[in-house]
């Protein structure tokens, strides 16, 4: 372990060793450090839904009592820090049920949509993150130019509101992942706005094109505070038009509601033996090769299976040619991470629909986790008592060797290996 929180540390660097001077233990600092990941992802998702209106005083009220028993001679206590663990995932599900109504309030009913991938010629502002409510201000605010918008890794999912798809500046869909936002950030010769995370300290290149909003923000970039976006948009005229570069085209737009008001019809291909099973494959996406594995999963999968994702792990799946089938695309797009709601909402639906539990759906959870808010995302899963999920591509280093044997036999959670092929082959001969 690693603490280095309190004035009686070893040797005034930090206790490495277990237990350490205060008497805590390895296992119930990584316990600490798991509220305190799950509850760093969970105020994420609750700040973006306070800015929509959206706030329960009892979530508040968690938050303090959990940051409480992460203090320094505090809890010793392993089994209630994991309880409070759990509470935090059910916290969290409460913040992301806000925010997706939040969302659908202010911005429409979500539905499926076409989005060009590209750009048009034109003055272009490329929008990152994932606070919608920042690409509605500045698109209010670039309303009657020619000034066209384009959304970039987790904004994808913003094309699912009509009231943000069609605005007649939002133009459609430039680059992939957070990963490759120094190249493709580059690349963009107009202004750059990223509304949350994951944003890289900027190359020279375009640092001074690049904006943030509030708590986001990067040496060598200005931050917009106030929801003014004139030095954005003033620094898109200044900037090199965008080409005309349109290069295909994508669906997205199956949030929960879509996919339930199709349920029926889901449920009895599924019981005609139409469908063999149903996998989400989707979080965070990375650089890192191992994360590879997640392709390779997805592309093993039945033609006869249907494939959800969301997240930014959908850029690490989306080029593959899934087809269709039944109908509809195999690969069904639902939204950004926060949207794990849906995902959760959808499966609770057909649980009930089959009279059985979520853990006896034909449904198998390949999950590729990068930072804090999936580890709420993951809380949120085990207070469900989800079990059988696949995690990667590599186990939390905050968490100890131990506490994840025990989440692990608890839950069934499994790592990625070696075999996506032959994991995606078994999870369908087992449904």
């Amino acid at each position: 372990m690693h603490c280095d929180q309190c004035e009686q540390v070893r040797q005034q660097v930090a206790c490495t060793q277990s237990p350490g001077v205060c008497g805590k233990d390895e296992d119930c600092h990584s316990a600490q450090q798991l509220l305190l990941y799950g509850l760093k992802g969970m105020a994420a998702y609750a700040h973006h839904a306070r800015r929509l209106g959206k706030h329960d005083p009892e979530v508040a009220a968690f938050m303090e009592e959990a940051l409480f028993a992460t203090m320094t001679n505090v809890n010793f206590d392993l089994d209630s820090l994991l309880e409070l663990c759990l509470r935090c995932g059910q916290m969290n599900l409460r913040v992301m049920e806000m925010l997706d109504a939040a969302h659908v309030e202010t911005f429409g009913q979500p539905q499926p949509a076409t989005v060009a991938e590209g750009t048009r010629a034109g003055p272009g502002i490329l929008v990152s993150g994932h606070d919608l409510l920042d690409l509605y201000h500045l698109l209010q605010q670039v309303e009657g130019t020619d000034i066209q918008v384009y959304t970039h890794g987790e904004m994808l999912p913003a094309h699912m509101y009509p009231t943000l798809h069609q605005h007649p500046n939002l133009a459609g869909h430039y680059g992939g992942a957070w990963q490759d936002q120094k190249r493709e950030f580059k690349a963009f010769p107009g202004a750059i706005l990223v509304t949350t995370n994951c944003v890289m300290p900027p190359a020279e290149r375009y640092a001074e094109r690049l904006f943030t909003t509030r708590s986001t923000a990067v040496s060598g970039g200005q931050c917009i505070t106030d929801g003014d976006f004139t030095p954005v948009i003033e620094a898109a005229r200044r900037g090199e038009p965008c080409a005309e570069a349109i290069t295909g085209e994508s669906t997205v737009g199956f949030h929960h509601t879509v996919l339930l008001q199709n349920a029926g019809t889901l449920l009895e291909a599924y019981q005609n033996g139409q469908i063999s099973q149903f996998y989400l494959i989707g979080g965070c996406d990375g650089a890192h090769r191992s994360r590879n594995y997640f392709d390779d999963y997805a592309a093993a999968t039945p033609a006869d299976s249907f494939v959800l994702t969301l997240g930014c792990g959908k850029f690490r799946i989306r080029d593959q040619s899934f087809g269709t089938h039944l109908g509809f695309p195999r690969l069904l797009d639902m939204g950004q991470c926060n949207d794990a709601y849906g995902a959760i909402q959808v499966a609770l639906g057909l649980a009930k629909a089959l009279d059985c539990s979520v853990n006896d759906l034909p449904l198998t959870l390949v999950i590729s986790w990068f930072e804090q808010k999936a580890v709420a995302v993951l809380l949120t899963l085990l207070s469900l008592d989800v079990r059988g999920i696949t995690l990667g591509p590599n186990p939390p280093a905050f968490i100890s060797d131990n506490l994840f044997q025990a989440l692990a036999e608890r839950y069934d959670l499994r790592l990625t290996g070696d075999t996506p092929q032959l994991d995606a082959q078994r999870a369908a001969a087992t449904a």
